[in-house]
Protein backbone atom coordinates (compact mmCIF):
# COMPACT_ATOMS: atom_id res chain seq x y z
CA UNK A 1 0.00 0.00 0.00
CA UNK A 2 1.38 3.30 -1.41
CA UNK A 3 1.69 6.08 1.89
CA UNK A 4 0.00 8.48 0.58
CA UNK A 5 1.55 12.17 0.99
CA UNK A 6 -0.75 15.76 -0.80
CA UNK A 7 3.21 16.79 -1.64
CA UNK A 8 1.44 20.76 -1.04
CA UNK A 9 -1.95 21.01 -3.38
CA UNK A 10 -4.94 23.13 -2.02
CA UNK A 11 -7.85 22.48 -2.92
CA UNK A 12 -10.01 25.61 -3.53
CA UNK A 13 -13.06 26.40 -1.38
CA UNK A 14 -15.98 27.83 -3.49
CA UNK A 15 -17.99 30.23 -2.29
CA UNK A 16 -21.75 29.20 -1.13
CA UNK A 17 -23.88 31.24 1.06
CA UNK A 18 -26.52 28.03 1.42
CA UNK A 19 -23.56 25.81 2.62
CA UNK A 20 -22.42 28.86 5.10
CA UNK A 21 -25.77 29.09 6.46
CA UNK A 22 -26.70 25.73 7.05
CA UNK A 23 -23.05 24.91 8.96
CA UNK A 24 -24.12 27.46 11.51
CA UNK A 25 -27.19 26.02 12.11
CA UNK A 26 -25.10 22.70 12.16
CA UNK A 27 -23.46 24.18 15.17
CA UNK A 28 -25.31 23.64 18.32
CA UNK A 29 -25.48 22.60 21.93
CA UNK A 30 -28.09 19.90 22.74
CA UNK A 31 -27.59 20.07 26.73
CA UNK A 32 -24.99 16.89 26.57
CA UNK A 33 -22.95 17.18 23.53
CA UNK A 34 -21.48 19.99 21.03
CA UNK A 35 -22.75 18.93 17.46
CA UNK A 36 -20.39 20.59 14.84
CA UNK A 37 -21.07 19.89 11.81
CA UNK A 38 -19.85 21.72 8.26
CA UNK A 39 -20.63 21.59 3.97
CA UNK A 40 -18.63 22.96 2.33
CA UNK A 41 -17.41 22.68 -1.81
CA UNK A 42 -14.19 22.57 -3.02
CA UNK A 43 -12.88 22.50 -6.79
CA UNK A 44 -10.65 19.56 -8.29
CA UNK A 45 -9.25 21.84 -10.87
CA UNK A 46 -5.56 21.78 -11.04
CA UNK A 47 -2.73 24.78 -12.02
CA UNK A 48 0.38 24.20 -13.26
CA UNK A 49 2.46 23.55 -9.93
CA UNK A 50 -0.19 21.48 -9.07
CA UNK A 51 -0.34 19.39 -12.22
CA UNK A 52 3.62 18.36 -10.86
CA UNK A 53 2.72 18.16 -7.43
CA UNK A 54 0.14 15.50 -8.46
CA UNK A 55 2.36 13.81 -10.58
CA UNK A 56 5.06 13.57 -8.10
CA UNK A 57 2.24 11.90 -5.30
CA UNK A 58 1.02 9.65 -8.50
CA UNK A 59 5.16 8.25 -9.03
CA UNK A 60 6.46 8.81 -12.00
CA UNK A 61 2.89 9.76 -13.05
CA UNK A 62 0.71 6.65 -12.36
CA UNK A 63 -2.50 8.77 -11.51
CA UNK A 64 -4.65 5.42 -12.77
CA UNK A 65 -3.01 2.83 -10.57
CA UNK A 66 -5.91 1.70 -8.27
CA UNK A 67 -5.96 1.30 -4.51
CA UNK A 68 -7.94 -1.36 -2.68
CA UNK A 69 -10.40 0.81 -0.35
CA UNK A 70 -12.47 -0.76 2.90
CA UNK A 71 -16.20 -2.09 2.05
CA UNK A 72 -18.77 0.41 2.18
CA UNK A 73 -20.37 1.24 5.80
CA UNK A 74 -23.73 0.42 4.25
CA UNK A 75 -22.59 -2.92 3.40
CA UNK A 76 -22.69 -4.02 7.39
CA UNK A 77 -26.00 -2.10 7.54
CA UNK A 78 -28.82 -2.81 5.87
CA UNK A 79 -31.11 -0.47 5.12
CA UNK A 80 -34.93 -0.51 3.46
CA UNK A 81 -33.55 1.66 0.94
CA UNK A 82 -30.03 0.30 0.48
CA UNK A 83 -29.36 -0.54 -3.48
CA UNK A 84 -27.58 -3.71 -2.43
CA UNK A 85 -24.38 -4.60 -1.11
CA UNK A 86 -23.06 -5.01 -4.46
CA UNK A 87 -23.79 -1.63 -5.48
CA UNK A 88 -26.28 -0.97 -8.73
CA UNK A 89 -23.07 -1.90 -10.76
CA UNK A 90 -22.75 -5.64 -9.82
CA UNK A 91 -18.80 -4.80 -8.34
CA UNK A 92 -17.91 -6.50 -4.89
CA UNK A 93 -17.64 -4.33 -2.44
CA UNK A 94 -15.06 -6.27 -0.90
CA UNK A 95 -13.00 -5.57 -4.03
CA UNK A 96 -14.32 -1.96 -4.13
CA UNK A 97 -10.97 0.47 -5.45
CA UNK A 98 -10.61 3.74 -6.59
CA UNK A 99 -7.67 5.47 -8.35
CA UNK A 100 -4.75 7.20 -6.56
CA UNK A 101 -6.04 10.38 -8.81
CA UNK A 102 -9.56 10.00 -6.55
CA UNK A 103 -8.18 9.20 -3.57
CA UNK A 104 -4.99 12.60 -4.32
CA UNK A 105 -8.23 14.55 -4.03
CA UNK A 106 -9.83 13.02 -0.92
CA UNK A 107 -7.01 13.49 1.10
CA UNK A 108 -6.46 17.00 0.25
CA UNK A 109 -9.79 17.92 0.82
CA UNK A 110 -9.64 16.94 4.56
CA UNK A 111 -6.35 18.39 4.96
CA UNK A 112 -8.02 21.65 3.24
CA UNK A 113 -11.16 21.63 5.30
CA UNK A 114 -9.14 21.21 8.35
CA UNK A 115 -6.07 22.38 8.78
CA UNK A 116 -4.23 23.15 10.98
CA UNK A 117 -5.89 20.86 13.59
CA UNK A 118 -5.66 17.71 11.91
CA UNK A 119 -2.87 16.28 9.45
CA UNK A 120 -4.39 13.45 6.63
CA UNK A 121 -1.34 13.48 5.06
CA UNK A 122 -0.27 9.62 6.20
CA UNK A 123 -4.06 8.65 5.30
CA UNK A 124 -4.40 5.21 3.77
CA UNK A 125 -6.35 3.74 1.12
CA UNK A 126 -8.09 1.35 3.14
CA UNK A 127 -9.25 4.23 5.24
CA UNK A 128 -11.52 4.98 2.76
CA UNK A 129 -14.81 3.26 1.37
CA UNK A 130 -17.15 4.24 -1.65
CA UNK A 131 -20.75 4.19 -0.66
CA UNK A 132 -22.91 2.57 -3.50
CA UNK A 133 -26.19 4.05 -2.39
CA UNK A 134 -27.17 7.86 -1.89
CA UNK A 135 -30.93 6.39 -0.23
CA UNK A 136 -28.29 5.05 2.95
CA UNK A 137 -26.10 7.63 3.01
CA UNK A 138 -28.93 10.12 3.39
CA UNK A 139 -30.70 7.86 5.48
CA UNK A 140 -27.55 7.40 7.96
CA UNK A 141 -27.02 11.52 8.01
CA UNK A 142 -30.67 12.14 8.36
CA UNK A 143 -30.84 9.52 11.12
CA UNK A 144 -27.64 10.64 12.95
CA UNK A 145 -28.86 14.80 12.98
CA UNK A 146 -32.47 13.95 14.13
CA UNK A 147 -31.38 11.96 17.29
CA UNK A 148 -28.55 14.91 17.65
CA UNK A 149 -31.22 18.43 16.96
CA UNK A 150 -33.99 16.59 17.25
CA UNK A 151 -37.73 18.17 15.53
CA UNK A 152 -35.76 20.63 14.13
CA UNK A 153 -34.15 18.53 12.05
CA UNK A 154 -37.34 18.31 10.20
CA UNK A 155 -36.91 21.63 8.66
CA UNK A 156 -33.04 21.45 7.89
CA UNK A 157 -33.27 18.32 6.66
CA UNK A 158 -35.13 19.31 2.80
CA UNK A 159 -33.05 22.36 2.81
CA UNK A 160 -29.80 20.46 3.19
CA UNK A 161 -30.22 17.81 0.97
CA UNK A 162 -31.35 20.47 -1.68
CA UNK A 163 -28.47 22.66 -1.34
CA UNK A 164 -26.31 20.03 -1.98
CA UNK A 165 -27.80 18.57 -5.02
CA UNK A 166 -27.94 21.99 -6.83
CA UNK A 167 -24.50 21.85 -5.86
CA UNK A 168 -22.94 18.72 -6.77
CA UNK A 169 -26.08 16.80 -8.38
CA UNK A 170 -26.27 14.17 -6.50
CA UNK A 171 -27.55 11.48 -8.87
CA UNK A 172 -24.05 12.20 -11.04
CA UNK A 173 -21.40 11.57 -8.05
CA UNK A 174 -19.37 9.14 -6.35
CA UNK A 175 -19.92 8.91 -2.89
CA UNK A 176 -16.92 8.15 -0.36
CA UNK A 177 -16.73 8.27 3.40
CA UNK A 178 -13.68 8.56 5.60
CA UNK A 179 -14.05 5.89 8.40
CA UNK A 180 -10.25 5.34 9.38
CA UNK A 181 -9.66 2.95 12.48
CA UNK A 182 -9.09 3.73 15.89
CA UNK A 183 -5.70 4.27 15.89
CA UNK A 184 -5.44 7.03 13.48
CA UNK A 185 -8.93 8.36 14.04
CA UNK A 186 -8.29 12.66 14.44
CA UNK A 187 -11.55 12.36 16.19
CA UNK A 188 -10.64 9.57 19.07
CA UNK A 189 -10.12 12.54 21.17
CA UNK A 190 -12.00 12.15 24.47
CA UNK A 191 -15.55 12.69 24.70
CA UNK A 192 -16.03 12.06 20.56
CA UNK A 193 -19.48 10.57 20.99
CA UNK A 194 -19.86 10.19 16.93
CA UNK A 195 -18.76 11.52 13.52
CA UNK A 196 -19.26 11.06 9.58
CA UNK A 197 -17.02 12.41 6.58
CA UNK A 198 -18.76 12.15 3.26
CA UNK A 199 -17.14 13.25 0.00
CA UNK A 200 -19.59 13.68 -2.92
CA UNK A 201 -17.79 13.68 -6.04
CA UNK A 202 -18.58 14.79 -9.43
CA UNK A 203 -16.26 13.79 -12.09
CA UNK A 204 -17.82 15.83 -14.70
CA UNK A 205 -18.11 18.82 -12.95
CA UNK A 206 -14.18 18.57 -11.01
CA UNK A 207 -15.59 19.39 -7.97
CA UNK A 208 -16.26 17.76 -4.34
CA UNK A 209 -19.09 18.71 -1.78
CA UNK A 210 -17.73 17.73 1.46
CA UNK A 211 -20.25 17.04 4.59
CA UNK A 212 -18.31 16.56 7.64
CA UNK A 213 -20.56 16.36 11.10
CA UNK A 214 -18.89 15.19 14.79
CA UNK A 215 -20.70 14.86 18.30
CA UNK A 216 -18.39 16.04 21.21
CA UNK A 217 -19.51 15.86 24.89
CA UNK A 218 -19.40 18.77 27.03
CA UNK A 219 -18.12 16.66 29.34
CA UNK A 220 -15.16 16.05 27.61
CA UNK A 221 -11.39 18.86 27.49
CA UNK A 222 -13.49 20.24 24.41
CA UNK A 223 -16.76 20.86 26.62
CA UNK A 224 -15.07 21.67 29.45
CA UNK A 225 -12.99 24.23 27.70
CA UNK A 226 -15.68 25.97 25.95
CA UNK A 227 -17.40 26.19 28.88
CA UNK A 228 -14.82 28.01 30.94
CA UNK A 229 -14.38 30.31 28.25
CA UNK A 230 -18.61 31.35 28.48
CA UNK A 231 -17.42 31.02 32.31
CA UNK A 232 -14.76 33.43 31.67
CA UNK A 233 -16.57 36.08 29.49
CA UNK A 234 -19.56 36.13 32.02
CA UNK A 235 -17.01 37.01 34.65
CA UNK A 236 -15.80 39.76 32.76
CA UNK A 237 -19.14 41.34 32.16
CA UNK A 238 -20.15 40.89 35.81
CA UNK A 239 -16.32 43.24 36.32
CA UNK A 240 -17.38 45.64 33.19
CA UNK A 241 -20.93 46.30 35.33
CA UNK A 242 -19.40 46.24 38.83
CA UNK A 243 -17.06 49.18 37.29
CA UNK A 244 -19.84 50.92 35.67
CA UNK A 245 -21.63 51.01 38.66
CA UNK A 246 -18.51 52.50 41.08
CA UNK A 247 -18.00 54.91 38.45
CA UNK A 248 -21.78 56.38 38.54
CA UNK A 249 -21.39 56.31 42.45
CA UNK A 250 -18.71 58.40 41.90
Amino acid sequence: MTHIRPLGFSMKLLENSSFEALSSRLCVETGDAHILGRIESYSCKMAGDDKHMFKQFCQEGEPHVLEALSPPQSSSAPSPNLLGKSGEDGENPLSDKCCRKTLFYLITTLNESFRPDYDFSAARAHEFSREPSLNWVANAVNSSLFSAVGEEFNSLGPELWNAIDQEINLQSCDIYSYNPDLDSDPFGEEGSLWSFNYFFYNKKLKRIVFFTCRSVSVLSSYGRGRLDNELDMDLDDDEEEEVDGFMEDR
